[in-house]
């Protein structure tokens, strides 16, 4: 099974920041051989949004291609916390939580990959049963100047901010399931490079041949600054709401569009206006995580929204009390918490019947039949 020329190129080539060792793999995809392509994932939240989703497509790209995906779920190490890029200690999950996070992280990312064909593993398989003497072992792949010297160690260090031992071991468990799973190749995001050739170190103490490693980049979310996180609130999920979705996209700064053309779509960025260059970007992303159909329809509510300054047709209706608290009313919308609602009062991204509140203790007295607009996206006719 020798991977096409177009295939290998795309593997190599889209969306890609560095390849270890890149002769060696361009070797493998033309031999023949079915590799073990690794990917692993602590499950520290529930939903997927498109940053995830950049390593995914690597995924599917070799899938595609006739190779075996073998996704790793960090049930085990995901209770220590991945030191990567935080200055401080990572709040450790509970299994409650690990498991709570896992019920839909598959079915999203089976909106990716074909789930059925992938393999997958959760590391407490051999990390709870081994044991100390197989930590021990493990330890002996690695010296403690090794470890230290990554970056976001070292910052810690001249911050004076302690390092727990534990925080320590997360590399070489996670090396580790690259020798449980004898993986070829290894895929993560630029900022899990240590950790991936931690797994080519810990293969070769244990005899194996050492695995490839190909980084894709971060993907800033909707403010065009920081990585996208939920936490940042810059985030475009892979279930939002189609009209959300298409409303995101559509609000990303434009030196962001050729980027996301390439992590995020199998298609090129067009040439010209970027205007249009996001219409067709924002139509491609919501098609391939609803439908076509979905995608043209939020497309012409867009259009009739924001180009024409309409109200959309399908706007949610909200039945609240005629006497009710700025604050309650957008709890009753759906906003996540009072925090979150005072934060985007603030921000003035609240406006009734197309005027900006702006005091968050304001008690309002409503008819019904006003329309709420909470943020660019979300609108509400009030019962």
């Amino acid at each position: 099974m020798k991977t096409n020329t177009g295939q290998t190129d795309t593997i190599l080539n889209r969306g890609v920041e560095e390849i270890i060792e890149k002769d060696h793999l361009i070797e493998l995809l033309s031999s023949g051989k079915k590799l073990r392509v690794k990917f692993g994932i602590d499950p520290t939240a529930p939903d997927i949004h498109l940053g995830h989703t950049v390593p995914l497509r690597k995924l599917r790209q070799f899938q595609e291609a006739g190779h075996q995906i073998v996704l790793i779920i960090g049930d085990f190490t995901g209770m220590i916390g991945d030191p990567s890029g935080r200055s401080e200690e990572r709040k450790p999950l509970t299994e409650k939580d690990i498991k709570t996070n896992l019920k839909r992280y598959l079915e999203q990312a089976g909106k990716v990959l074909d789930i059925k064909k992938v393999e997958v593993h959760y590391n407490s398989e051999w990390h709870k049963k081994e044991g100390l003497a197989a930590m021990l072992e493990m330890a002996r792949a690695v010296s403690f100047q090794q470890v230290i010297k990554r970056a976001d160690f070292q910052k810690r260090i001249d911050a004076e901010q302690d390092i727990t031992l534990i925080e320590m071991l997360y590399p070489l468990l996670q090396g580790y399931d690259s020798v449980k799973i004898k993986a070829d190749v290894e895929v993560g995001g630029t900022d899990q490079k240590f950790n991936l050739l931690m797994g080519r170190r810990v293969q070769r103490h244990f005899k194996q041949p050492e695995q490839d490693i190909i980084t894709v980049p971060l993907i800033e979310g909707t403010d065009g600054v920081k990585k996208m996180s939920k936490s940042y609130g810059n985030y475009i999920g892979v279930t939002e709401n189609p009209n959300d979705m298409f409303g995101k996209i559509m609000s990303i700064p434009d030196p962001l569009i050729n980027k996301y053309f390439e992590l995020l779509t199998d298609i090129d960025a067009p040439k010209g206006n970027p205007y249009r260059s996001k219409m067709l970007l924002a139509e491609t992303i919501v098609g391939m995580y609803h439908s076509p159909a979905i995608a043209k329809k939020a497309k012409e509510n867009w259009i009739k929204t924001f180009s024409k300054k309409e109200t959309p047709e399908d706007a949610k209706e909200l039945k609240v009390k005629k006497e009710i608290n700025l604050l309650n009313l957008l709890l009753a919308s759906g906003v996540e918490s009072k925090s979150e609602a005072r934060r985007l009062i603030q921000q003035k991204a609240i406006k009734i019947d197309d005027v900006t509140k702006e005091n968050t203790e304001e008690t309002l007295k409503l008819k019904g039949g006003e329309i709420l607009k909470v943020g660019k996206h979300r609108f509400f006719k009030i019962k």
